[in-house]
């Protein structure tokens, strides 16, 4: 376990992705990279499992804003939190922007396309693919 991981998890809000994801990995580098945001961003297999258990099925289709094993936000709605952390207000500004009434649901509709589709981006793999949920 890594323990930098651990104590980001321990106490303070973080956002979980799928660490074995290539296009998610990079899409969130470089959202660090361009916005150094308050929020740490962990994959969610180096988390404690107390903390993502009850979130396994989320966590394989959507980025999870978590607060100790609770979930804050998923998705596109998750983006914004970690770029409203930012200390920077035009990304701050991007982060309110995405919570609009009039922009949430077509930002949720990108989102979800680009989830569905991540195996397909730069940097994604075959292990990237979202899970067919079980019917």
């Amino acid at each position: 376990m890594n323990n930098t991981a651990t104590s980001d998890a321990e106490g303070r809000t973080v956002l979980a992705f799928d660490g074995d994801c290539g296009f998610c990995q990079a899409a969130v580098r470089q959202i660090q990279l361009r916005t150094n945001p308050r929020t740490a961003a962990v994959a969610w297999q180096m988390l404690p499992p107390e903390l993502t258990e009850p979130h396994l099925e989320r966590l394989d289709r959507e980025v999870l804003l978590l607060d100790g094993d609770r979930v804050r936000a998923g998705g596109v709605a998750a983006l914004a939190g970690l770029l409203a952390s930012s200390p920077a207000r035009a990304y701050r500004g991007v982060g309110r922007f995405l919570r609009l009434p009039l922009i949430r649901p077509a930002a949720n509709l990108i989102y979800r396309w680009v989830a569905r589709n991540r195996h397909r981006m730069p940097g994604g793999t075959a292990a990237c693919a979202v899970p067919r949920p079980h019917n």
